[in-house]
């Protein structure tokens, strides 16, 4: 399966809970960390709720 790139760019502070916990369930735990995930539907419609924090490296 393909895999996605990820960054946290931006900080959940001051978001509504349901970000924050968006942001924990991809499994960010800090800023400007990359993680690397399965690219699917489920990953992709977190990340979507998310696009103002994140930001994906090709």
């Amino acid at each position: 399966m393909a895999k996605i790139k990820i960054t946290q760019v931006k900080s959940g502070i001051d978001r509504p809970e349901r970000q924050k916990r968006t942001l924990r369930a991809l499994g960010f735990t800090k800023m400007h960390q990359v993680l690397e995930k399965d690219d699917n539907a489920n990953i992709r419609g977190m990340i979507n709720k998310v696009s103002h924090l994140v930001s994906i490296i090709d």
